[in-house]
């Protein structure tokens, strides 16, 4: 019973924040303090979602749209920055120092801003939003893979080849296991961007997303749908940080216990 106890109030601690900003939405429209014109109380955003969900509104057609761009755009960001921030951080690092002002120079110009020459390059269908989420992804996961691969001990590397292991046994059974916590918070970085360019990507050109959802509820004035539009974005978000995590931890075994052993 102490047990269930402490339990709950470690979830009502860890959650007290978000519960409070949620009660604070239902109450402050409703006693006048936010006008409910333009912020109308959880309960009527809700039931907005709720409609959309269940009665025709679509709502599933635009989640599944907006995680096919995202997973084409942030997989693609995946299977091309970390395969090249390998290359450049561990096979070529003299050609990785050289490149490292135009990548970063590259990296800061935003996905949206490139919107009109993927146009030119891909139209303006799927291609074009695809690319924007693939750009704004794939520098932070470039990024940070060269960073683990550099923040590696070289005495692993030595190590391992004084004991007559092959290249190959090096790199998944050193490097890779050595670089993996930096590359997973590379993807969790890579795909909070994809998330905040999504919107973006389905502004122009689009006839069903959640970007889309918000773009034509605030066109329209349906203030409570594009509150249901922003807080789907937002779980879904959070849903695919919450996978990445899950993933990262039963993928890198040796983290946990490492942990255990420190402490």
């Amino acid at each position: 019973m102490n047990a269930y106890l402490n339990d709950t109030k470690e979830w009502l601690i860890d959650f007290s924040g978000i519960i409070t900003f949620f009660v604070l939405w239902e109450l402050l429209p409703r006693i006048g303090v936010i006008d409910a014109q333009f912020i109308p109380p959880l309960s009527v955003v809700i039931g907005a979602l709720w409609t959309l969900a269940t009665v025709g509104g679509g709502l599933f057609i635009h989640v599944a749209a907006s995680l096919q761009r995202i997973f084409i755009g942030l997989g693609m960001a995946i299977g091309i920055g970390i395969p090249l921030g390998f290359l450049l951080g561990g096979v070529f690092p003299a050609l990785s120092r050289q490149l490292r002002p135009l990548l970063r120079i590259l990296g800061q110009i935003n996905g949206f801003s490139l919107f009109p020459i993927f146009i030119l390059f891909f139209g303006i269908g799927e291609g074009a939003k695809v690319s924007i989420i693939f750009w704004s992804s794939i520098w932070p996961l470039l990024f940070t893979t060269i960073a683990g691969i550099k923040q590696l001990d070289p005495l692993y590397v030595k190590s391992a080849r004084s004991m007559g292991a092959s290249r190959f046994t090096i790199f998944t059974e050193v490097i890779l296991p050595g670089a993996a916590p930096v590359i997973f918070t590379g993807i969790r970085t890579g795909a909070t961007h994809a998330f905040l360019m999504l919107m973006a990507a389905e502004v122009i050109g689009a006839s069903a997303g959640l970007g889309w959802l918000i773009h034509n509820s605030a066109v329209n004035n349906i203030i409570p749908r594009l509150f249901a539009g922003v807080i789907s974005i937002a779980v879904l978000g959070a849903l695919l940080t919450y996978a990445i995590d899950f993933l990262e931890e039963n993928l890198l075994e040796w983290k946990p216990t490492a942990n255990k052993k420190n402490s």
